[in-house]
């Protein structure tokens, strides 16, 4: 049987789950025994030692089931499998999507451009990961013949978001393992503010700066290497013994004699997906070892082996996608809250608001026509308990409903934990994220209305002991499936963002003084 790509509200199984909207009321179910019985049951296992618990959900059983006719009918597991096996998906930019390539192969051989893919990403990484060490050993130096200590990243978007949270998230349990290498940094806002405080923050002697970018011509990326490059210039260092570049092979950087190694990714790895290639693998291989990220790219290759699972309820990323789907388009919520009860993960968020927003951002189907029904929510989050003291007061009390998605551990990244007035720090830290979700799914009456709690706030938690390299990996692969399951689910192409574009194609006319009418006057208020 072929593939069927069409919209959503064609499909029978889709009106009938939208049919479903008042099926549930959170407040009943989440109370007393039949909550307690909810959370043992509704619990879908994850790779690295994650669970997906979904008791808080405003689902139950015949809701599953429609999400599961809705996943048959949309044929969500065969879209996927056409996707690893290097069919044609991101419509928008005729390409491949093979960011699953890089951690492991889950279907047939991709032959692309003549290239077995998935030996090239493998032959990549088994470069940096050479390279790495070797700066480690201290056989790769500065001018000097001196160590380097710091990795500096430069790059927007893609090349820092998923970087950089992957390295904060690791950056403390590598150091109380005893596997921190070096310090890592990121540059990635054209602000030359930004540059400049993470330059003076570091020793720049020391420090081996990483250029991404895939073309080779992204203005905000290559105006911070301009900016680096003087800085090492005015140091009186060479700049072309600072610097590597991970880029395509195509790109102006790829032979270029001004850096010390290029590593390279192709048109087939969208920028919001690249943390598991070069992109990533450059500095988290030398910030931790490339022993760590490749135990970072195992959690991710079982989560992408997970979610071929045929039965949904064991299959967390595509449940969580079409909860989400129903959430979306059945109750009519708009956000999602993204609440990791863990400081490591304190820039995940900012990372999922790209890879969510950025894909499913779209009002348009993937043969580019204009469709009737709402698609990505919104997203955004901060770390518990921060949160609490921020804006839990409207996800309790405010006249929206938005669903939360918390991300909780047992145990803390440092080992050295203390008993603070009879309870650890991290027994806290779960306190408040087990009183959270029981207090949003089931309110609190009171007499005085600005003391009452409607409840019925729905929510999940991705739970484990420990955020290790293996649980962030199926963290991040979760997320990706999900968004890539609810775009499927939706009919979209969610692998371009030509929404970015427009705005980028304007600030070139600015700065080539091509302008008139409002875009002149902003222009001369900005003093361009």
């Amino acid at each position: 049987m072929g593939i069927n790509w069409i919209n959503s509200t064609e499909l029978s199984s889709f009106n009938k789950l939208v049919g479903l909207k008042d099926q549930v009321v959170l407040k009943e179910v989440m109370s007393g025994e039949n909550g307690a019985e909810r959370v043992r049951n509704y619990s879908a296992p994850m790779a690295g030692g994650l669970a997906y618990n979904y008791a808080a959900k405003q689902v139950d059983d015949a809701v599953i089931d429609a999400l599961a006719d809705f996943a048959s009918e949309a044929q969500l597991l065969e879209k996927y499998e056409a996707l690893y096996n290097g069919e044609m998906i991101n419509t928008g930019e005729k390409r491949l999507v093979l960011h699953q390539l890089t951690r492991g192969q889950l279907g047939e051989d991709v032959i692309a451009d003549g290239v077995n893919k998935r030996e090239f990403y493998a032959g990549v990484q088994a470069d940096v990961a050479e390279f790495a060490k070797k700066v480690h050993a201290g056989e790769i130096t500065n001018g000097a013949g001196e160590k380097f200590t710091t990795a500096v990243q430069i790059g927007i978007g893609g090349s820092d978001l998923g970087p950089r949270a992957m390295y904060l998230a690791l950056e403390n349990w590598a150091k109380a393992e005893g596997l921190f290498k070096m310090r890592a940094e990121f540059i990635s806002n054209v602000d030359p503010d930004d540059a400049s405080a993470v330059l003076n923050g570091i020793d720049v002697e020391h420090a081996l700066f990483i250029l991404v970018s895939k073309s080779g011509t992204t203005l905000e990326t290559l105006t911070n290497e301009a900016f680096v490059k003087n800085a090492l210039k005015s140091a009186g260092l060479d700049p072309s013994k600072h610097m590597i570049a991970v880029t395509s092979q195509t790109s102006p950087l790829a032979a270029s004699d001004e850096y010390m190694a290029a590593f390279f990714m192709d048109d087939y790895i969208g920028g919001r997906y690249s943390s598991t290639s070069a992109v990533g693998g450059a500095v988290l291989s030398l910030a931790f070892g490339p022993e760590v990220f490749e135990r970072f790219l195992a959690g991710a290759a079982e989560a992408d082996a997970l979610a071929k699972t045929p039965d949904i309820r064991q299959n967390a990323a595509l449940l969580d996608a079409l909860i989400g789907v129903y959430e979306r388009n059945a109750l009519g919520y708009g956000a999602t809250a993204v609440l990791p009860y863990s400081q490591a993960l304190s820039r995940f968020p900012a990372h999922l608001q790209q890879l969510d927003m950025e894909s499913n951002g779209k009002s348009v189907n993937r043969f580019g026509e204009p469709i009737d029904y709402v698609t990505g929510p919104i997203i955004f989050g901060e770390p518990g308990t921060n949160g609490q003291h921020s804006f839990y007061q409207l996800l309790h009390q405010g006249t929206d409903i938005i669903p939360l998605q918390f991300v909780g551990f047992s145990d803390s990244q440092i080992g050295n934990d203390v008993d603070i007035q009879g309870s650890t720090s991290q027994q806290k830290l779960g306190a408040n994220v087990a009183a959270q979700i029981v207090a949003f799914a089931c309110g609190k009456d009171d007499e005085n209305l600005n003391k009452k709690f409607d409840g019925g706030r729905p929510s999940s938690i991705i739970i484990g002991k420990q955020l290790t390299p293996e649980a962030l990996g199926s963290l991040l692969a979760h997320f990706e499936n999900k968004v890539m399951f609810q775009g499927f689910a939706w009919n979209l192409n969610s692998f371009d963002q030509e929404g970015v574009q427009l705005g980028k194609v304007l600030a070139k006319r600015v700065l080539a003084h091509e302008t008139d009418g409002a875009l002149a006057v902003y222009s001369e208020l900005l003093g361009i």
